[in-house]
């Protein structure tokens, strides 16, 4: 495709040039993933994942992202080399250190907004990669007593080959957005050992129905995004029009906004999800012992239905952005708990700011992730109280249902405008607009929570949660 044909793909589709290389190279995953599965050697496997993310990292975003992607993967591997049992915390804290540095001197959040790309996503990705991996090293040396499932599960006893943590870290089915894995996943997964041994029965999971549902999904995310997005402008909130709206009217617009937004995210991580499918490894299973469906959950990022319709806040880090949810809470939350203690809004505000840094610092995104403390710390509460009625009171307990449902619908997408628009300035005014609502009823809530304690009727219901 020339440079001009580029200049005017990229003007109807209403994006720029840099954009539609990235998409370009994004879609491309798909068919370089599917040629994974026809390498012929381990060796020549993890060469492939390699050469193949480097290469699609140079025309995406030119050469200089794969000498970034380096620093993170040289700090990991060198740590991992030369002191183990710190080789998880160095790698955390100096890969952090340097991510940071990247989203500052790249103001990355900055171009994301204005419609450009960088290395940056791709970076954040590659660092979850690195640290946990360094982690998991660090857990091979620890006696597996003691261990929660995952670090049992995940740890690695011998330090991976240069090839093999080259080709996991670059592997470009999941290279540019996630999913995050496990290296131990990713050693199986090239080995065909694990879940991806050939069963007795000679079956192997056929990927082809998952993947084209997954771009299917794509295909109708996009067409969403691309016909919401012209009516719901992020520059709409610091207009004179939005202020001479009444309440409820800007009120909606937030939502919309919101709703708008995560179109986009769905479209990426769908084809994300197509990608991983068809090169096997989101293959996770099977469903039943007939072997007959397969999972395929590890290619899962976003369950569209389970994020709009979530009926608690709670819900939310399970159906978004699946995978950093559950990276976060192996390698944050569950690490900060103190043995034969239990989580609680500490926990939960630290793990929420480590994600809000990974995003980069705007005041934005640290607004949003301290808020969203607040909002599942408040979901809990009020799931706490339905918990506490009496079966004979199902009305009720449907009442407080509802408002659970609509309480996580308002608190997420007016907590959302801090993480689209970013500025101090325009989250402020965003909230205002609308008497900061979302920040009120949560600590209502909560404040609530500790003059009416309550204890649940069902000693199970924190399952169900």
């Amino acid at each position: 495709m020339g440079l001009l044909d580029m200049d005017s793909t990229a003007a109807s589709i209403g994006v720029s040039v840099a954009v539609l290389r990235f998409l370009l190279c994004f879609v491309a995953t798909i068919p370089v993933s599917f040629s994974w599965r026809f390498v012929p050697s381990r060796l020549g496997k993890h060469i492939y994942a390699a050469a193949s993310g480097v290469f699609l990292s140079y025309l995406s975003f030119g050469f200089s992202s794969n000498l970034h992607f380096l620093v993170p993967m040289t700090i990991g591997y060198a740590s991992m080399a030369i002191y183990r049992p710190l080789s998880g915390f160095i790698t955390f804290f100096l890969g952090f250190a340097y991510l940071i540095g990247c989203h500052v001197f790249y103001m990355s959040g900055d171009a994301w907004k204005e419609g450009g790309i960088d290395s940056t996503g791709a970076l954040m990705v590659l660092t979850l990669k690195v640290i946990s991996c360094s982690i998991n090293y660090n857990d091979g040396m620890l006696k597996e007593e003691g261990l929660r499932e995952a670090q049992k599960k995940n740890r690695l006893i011998q330090m991976p080959s240069l090839i093999e943590y080259f080709g996991y870290c670059l592997c470009c089915g999941s290279h540019f957005a996630g999913p995050v894995f496990e290296m131990k996943d990713y050693l199986e997964w090239t080995e065909e050992k694990g879940i991806w041994a050939v069963s007795e029965k000679g079956k192997r999971p056929s990927p082809y129905g998952a993947m084209i549902r997954a771009i299917f999904q794509a295909a109708i995310c996009m067409a969403l995004y691309l016909y919401l997005v012209p009516q719901f402008p992020l520059t709409r909130f610091t207009e004179p029009v939005y202020q001479e709206w009444g309440f409820w009217k800007r009120l909606g617009y937030q939502y919309m906004a919101g709703f708008t937004a995560r179109w986009k995210y769905y479209f990426i991580w769908s084809i994300s999800e197509a990608s991983i499918i068809i090169s096997g490894l989101g293959f996770s299973g099977w469903a039943d012992e007939t072997q007959t469906k397969a999972k395929w959950d590890r290619a899962k990022n976003v369950d569209i239905l389970g994020v709009e319709l979530a009926k608690s806040a709670v819900q939310i880090p399970l159906f978004w952005n699946i995978q950093v949810s559950t990276w976060l809470r192996h390698y944050v939350y569950e690490r900060i708990v103190k043995p034969g203690k239990k989580a609680g809004f500490f926990q939960l505000l630290a793990t929420q700011t480590v994600s809000a840094v990974w995003h980069g610092l705007y005041p934005g995104y640290i607004i949003f992730f301290v808020q969203s403390a607040l909002m599942i710390d408040g979901s809990k509460a009020i799931y706490r109280w339905q918990q506490a009625i009496p079966p004979k009171m199902a009305m009720l307990r449907h009442v407080l249902v509802l408002i659970n449902f609509l309480y996580t619908v308002l608190v997420l997408n007016y907590s959302s405008v801090g993480f689209m628009v970013l500025s101090l300035h325009e989250t402020i005014v965003a909230f205002k607009s609308v008497y900061y609502i979302g920040t009120v009823i949560p600590i209502a809530v909560l404040l609530l929570s500790y003059l009416v304690p309550v204890k649940p009727v069902r000693p199970k219901a924190r399952k169900e949660e």
